[in-house]
């Protein structure tokens, strides 16, 4: 495991976060306003760090106490391969479990099939495609669901 450590997501970081966002997502990446209104709301966000580094960032928002939905992860192209992803999944699967979600859904490109095997790989399934949902891309989106039962991959 590498020397990075998961804190939580201040305002501070929103600028670096961007360009991360903008590498990995172009036209479809969120805005400032967009985090701003996450952290405004209390939603539970991190951020991995390794020395000054922003390596990557995941947030999760529990509705209505039943349902966790992860909103996003990402993890820096140079960051990639090295347990980053997986560690911030756990950390917000650990505070789903906490705050009692009796499930975890999220979307994912239905192109990304990195993403795909690390969610299947902690026991969420496909239940759905959102045709269309990232825009301009107009690429598909597949609903995975994770039941608070399931064990960690």
């Amino acid at each position: 495991m590498s020397g990075f450590r998961l804190e939580r997501f201040r305002w501070w970081h929103i600028d670096e976060v961007l360009s991360i966002e903008a590498d990995l997502f172009g036209a479809e990446q969120w805005s400032a306003g967009m985090f701003w209104n996450e952290l405004a709301n209390g939603h539970h966000y991190l951020v991995a760090i390794e020395g000054d580094a922003l390596l990557g960032y995941a947030g999760v928002t529990v509705v209505s106490g039943e349902e966790a939905w992860v909103q996003n992860i990402a993890v820096r192209r140079q960051a990639q391969r090295r347990g980053v992803g997986r560690s911030l999944l756990r950390a917000l699967l650990a505070e789903a479990a906490r705050l009692r979600a009796r499930g975890t859904l999220l979307e994912v490109a239905a192109d990304n099939a990195p993403a795909q095997r690390l969610y299947a790989a902690h026991g969420f399934e496909a239940i759905g495609v959102r045709r269309g949902y990232y825009q301009p891309s107009n690429t598909d989106a597949l609903v995975m669901r994770r039941d608070e039962e399931c064990t960690d991959g």
